[in-house]
């Protein structure tokens, strides 16, 4: 049978399910997942990267962390090992964005979780996936809000002799930028907030050129090309353990570019944009940070002090362009691309929170997935999220370690999301995908065994400490992190699991559907 024959029997088939002669293809496709449309297809493509862009921002994420690579082996490891992260990171999310192509829908992993699991097992495996992937936006954000406010009280620190920001007032700050970054939320209508993510993704490459340029020129007769190949590990680690934690520290200016998956029901043809939405956010962000670390590396005079800096990228830019001014001049732009990236978050985080809710996973659930009439966004899970980042942050207060334990750990819970309906797909098999316009064909299985195999070794890695011999100060919590919020979880799951109801697929509706749109 021609495409063209099973696209006519298709659609004929969907007129006679009483769908109607001048059906939303997009729209169909969510009620056969058992949804109602209730957000505004108000994103464009173009508005979708922008938000995925902005959020993983791979050049800035990296300049947030990119000591510690140095620490594991020098220019080398910081150069190559995150060509390496975005490239297992690129094959988990190929899986996600062919799941995302078949099943497009706000609730992402869990969703997608929830449909190809076993019937017995069904709601407990999208409810783990789901409080998981809900606490990792909402820790994310904390992350993204957090970095602003240390990154404008290191200007303070540079600029002004003797003062040293404690941790409360950092977290004041950090309250501030909750608030002011909350508020191109409320005030920007919906229909426009795809300009506010474009500008940002805009302002970010722009701050790339001008970083590089500047730190190029300022720089000039004081190159060290060497730096760029030499291998000097300051960590204690080996240089296979060096490597392989190097690529998952690397990991954390890649694991978000799947944040597009949760705007999939406010995309026209998310099952095609989805997809091409992620690839181009890896392919944006590997263009970017790679001739950012080289040029970054080539013009660094002490590596010691930029390894042991309040911020690291600050203590660069001094060293490259000799001058107190034109490095906060710097670290200022970068102040404000980090405030930029957070309204997308908070974007991603309200409407995974909201969708988790629409499938009643929270407690109080009919309240947090109220769409606002006027504004048609989720206010009250935008707040709910907002509420987690007030309480969580005062963690910053009592202990950085621990707060940023659970920060490195997001990385870890996203991947787990990303790899669980892989997993679950491998073992049941790929034939029960319905008709899809992004398919893995052959190399299916192949991306799902390595995102299965990558996060068994990634997991292992990621509780190791960045230093060895381990000591109190350095040591790793990531273990002890992610035992208790599974333990949180199985909580939370005894007074939900007679209350969580997944989505109810109508497959014949969406298979027919499927088929007419691909």
């Amino acid at each position: 049978m021609t495409n063209n024959k099973r696209h006519g029997d298709a659609a004929s088939q969907l007129e006679a399910k009483g769908v109607g002669e001048t059906f939303d293809l997009d729209d169909t496709v969510l009620r056969a997942q058992g949804h109602e449309v209730q957000l505004e297809r108000s994103f464009s493509w173009m508005g979708a990267l922008g938000l995925a862009f902005s959020i993983v921002n791979s050049w800035l994420t990296y300049a947030s962390c990119f000591g510690v690579a140095y620490s594991y082996g020098g220019g080398l490891v910081a150069i190559f090992s995150p060509i390496l992260s975005a490239l297992v990171q690129w094959v988990m999310l190929m899986g996600v964005a062919e799941l995302s192509s078949a099943f497009p829908s706000s609730g992402g992993q869990y969703h997608f979780t929830y449909i190809v699991a076993p019937d017995g097992y069904k709601a407990f495996s999208a409810y783990l996936v789901g409080t998981i992937n809900v606490i990792a936006w909402w820790v994310n954000t904390a992350s993204g809000t957090i970095y602003t406010a240390i990154s404008a009280f290191g200007i303070c620190e540079f600029l002004v002799a003797g003062f040293v920001g404690t941790q409360w007032q950092v977290y004041l700050c950090y309250l501030l930028v909750i608030i002011l970054t909350l508020l191109p939320i409320a005030i920007i209508p919906q229909q426009r907030i795809e300009n506010m993510t474009k500008t940002a993704m805009l302002l970010s490459i722009i701050g790339f050129v001008l970083v590089v340029i500047v730190c190029l020129v300022m720089g000039k007769g004081t190159y060290h090309p060497s730096a760029l190949v030499e291998y000097r590990s300051t960590s204690g680690w080996g240089p296979g353990v060096g490597w392989l934690l190097g690529i998952g520290n690397g990991e954390y200016a890649f694991a978000a570019a799947g944040a597009c998956v949760h705007i999939a029901e406010e995309i026209p043809s998310p099952a095609r944009r989805i997809p091409l939405v992620i690839n181009l956010t890896i392919i944006l962000g590997v263009l970017t940070l790679v001739p950012w670390i080289i040029a970054m590396t080539s013009v660094i005079q002490d590596m010691d002090a930029v390894q042991s800096a309040f911020l690291p990228s600050l203590e660069l830019f001094y060293q490259a362009t000799g001058s107190k001014a034109a490095a906060a001049s710097l670290q200022t732009y970068l102040t404000i691309l980090y405030y930029t990236c957070v309204p997308s978050q908070w974007i991603t985080s309200s409407r995974m929170t909201w969708a988790f809710s629409r499938d009643n996973g929270l407690p109080f659930s009919d309240y947090w997935s109220e769409i606002d009439s006027k504004r048609n966004i989720p206010v009250r899970a935008t707040l709910l999220s907002a509420a987690f980042c007030v309480i969580y942050g005062l963690l910053y207060i009592a202990s950085t370690q621990a707060f940023n334990s659970i920060i490195n750990t997001a990385v870890l819970m996203l991947n787990i999301t990303y790899t669980v309906p892989q997993a679950l797909l491998a073992i049941r098999g790929r034939d029960m995908l319905p008709p899809r316009y992004f398919d893995l064909g052959k190399y299916g299985y192949s991306v799902h065994i390595f995102s299965v195999l990558w996060l068994i070794l990634s997991g292992v890695l990621f509780c190791f400490p960045t230093t060895n011999p381990p000591t109190l100060a350095n040591m790793n919590y990531n273990a002890a992190v992610i035992l208790g919020i599974f333990v949180v979880v199985l909580v939370c799951w005894v007074e939900r699991r007679k209350k969580f109801c997944g989505p109810a697929i109508d497959w014949d509706l969406l298979n027919m559907a499927q088929t007419v749109a691909h």
